[in-house]
């Protein structure tokens, strides 16, 4: 038998908070700060919006390393953040996540759309998330209430070891049955998502205004003007740098023209 490398892609697999779901990516970000405050330690959004895209005990582990923030929580709570603080942070988070999953629970617009486009090429449509499978669960049946669905979700409890490494995306290729990892894309809006794609062996796609990094609502994104889009893009774009995406875009609705150029790409024989 003799390699071919793929003609064309086979499968997108993309993000879900700040990607298909909750344009800004709030629902995490909030309850982090929640979390700790029921500690008597603040945290502002923007640092916990910091670690974005890792499994959430990770998350936790991650800002509790923050010099500020295990200063404040030694000051509150009387010793520096250990692993059973932080286990105990993430027993507090859960319930709060699952309550108030519904409340940043809105289809990114131009998502459904895409989808739609991506299934007529014959591509399908994989999925993970930093979330774990309780918060998934409620995360996909909120989506499907709404029109958007996938063809497959992994959790990140469901592996051995969450974003930065590759095991959800890889479980995404087994399960969809992809023949090679390079006819499939990554589409996310963190940092650890991405370098998951590239370790993975997949093309990557990062967006830029959607998501954690530019961290506004649908109404403020909106309310900016086109000017002040480009920036923020290109901003956000130079962040990413060192995650190497192939591509950058605004939000998942500039997907498909992507999706079109990588076609291409893999037909002269280009691989990720």
């Amino acid at each position: 038998m003799n390699y071919h490398s793929p003609q064309h892609l086979q499968a997108v697999i993309c993000d879900w908070a700040g990607t298909l779901v909750d344009f800004g990516s709030f629902a995490p970000t909030q309850i982090f700060v929640e979390a700790f405050a029921e500690l008597g330690v603040t945290i502002s959004l923007e640092e916990a919006r910091g670690p974005m895209g890792m499994g959430q005990w990770e998350h936790i582990r991650t800002l509790c390393d923050q010099p500020d923030i295990a200063e404040r929580f030694t000051q509150a709570v009387g010793h520096a953040p250990n692993n059973d603080d932080v286990t105990a942070l993430y027993e507090r988070f859960m319930p709060l996540q699952v309550a108030k999953i519904g409340d940043h629970s809105a289809v990114i617009p131009g998502a459904l759309e895409t989808l739609a486009r991506l299934r007529g090429q014959g591509l399908r449509i994989g999925s993970c998330s930093g979330y774990p499978a309780v918060v998934m669960e409620k995360v996909v049946a909120l989506a499907a209430d709404n029109g958007l669905q996938v063809d497959h979700v992994v959790a990140t409890d469901q592996v051995p070891n969450g974003r930065p490494y590759p095991a959800q995306a890889l479980a995404n290729v087994i399960a969809l049955g992809v023949s090679d990892v390079a006819a499939c894309v990554k589409v996310d809006d963190t940092a650890p998502g991405l370098l998951e794609g590239r370790s993975a062996g997949m093309w990557t796609v990062a967006l830029t205004c959607s998501g954690n990094a530019l961290g506004l609502t649908y109404a403020e994104y909106q309310a900016l003007s086109h000017a002040d889009r480009a920036v923020a893009h290109e901003r956000v774009a130079g962040q990413f740098l060192t995650s190497k995406p192939h591509y950058c875009i605004p939000t998942i609705a500039e997907l498909p023209d992507v999706i079109d150029a990588i076609n291409a790409r893999l037909k002269r024989g280009e691989r990720p």
